[in-house]
This record gives structure tokens, C-alpha cells and sequence, in this order.
């Protein structure tokens, strides 16, 4: 493993940690909701970054998974929370 990928691992980890301590200390259900998506966006990077690295790009579909479990997931709080809101 490079320095570069290591480097890469350890800001991620970082970054994941940060957004699981807001997913359990988030005053608000909407900020959970928040740092769940951040923590999608964390691990498909993580997932590209180890595809990048070790040129084995059998995990491409899970990237696209992933992205879209994203969006739906994202798409559908939405919707709950404003339907709330009234």
C-alpha cells in the first residue's frame, strides 16, 4: 500500500467517525438523516478509493448501489419530513 492510500484511509476513517457521532448525537432526526447520507458518500469513497488503488474494478456495481440506495434514501426522507412539517 502506497502512502497515498493510507493517507486517503485515515481522512476517511476520520470523516466516518465524525459523521457516526452526529448520526448518534444528532438533536434532530433531520440531522441523522444528514449524516446517514454523509456516511454513504464516505464509504463509496472508500469503496473507489480501493478500487482505484488496486485496479480491480469488480466493485463498480456496488458503487452504483450504493449511489442510488443514496438518492432513493435521500428522495424519500425528504418527502417524509415535508409531509411532516404541515
Amino acid at each position: 500500500m502506497t502512502t497515498t492510500y493510507l493517507t486517503v484511509l485515515v481522512l476517511l476513517a476520520a470523516a466516518a467517525a465524525m459523521t457516526l457521532y452526529r448520526l448518534v448525537r444528532g438533536p434532530t432526526m433531520l440531522d441523522r438523516a444528514v449524516a446517514l447520507d454523509v456516511l454513504t458518500a464516505v464509504v463509496m469513497c472508500a469503496v473507489g478509493a480501493e478500487a482505484a488503488t488496486y485496479r480491480e474494478y469488480s466493485a463498480l456495481p456496488v458503487l452504483l448501489v450504493l449511489s442510488l440506495l443514496g438518492f432513493v434514501g435521500s428522495v424519500s426522507l425528504v418527502r417524509f419530513f415535508a409531509g411532516r412539517a404541515r
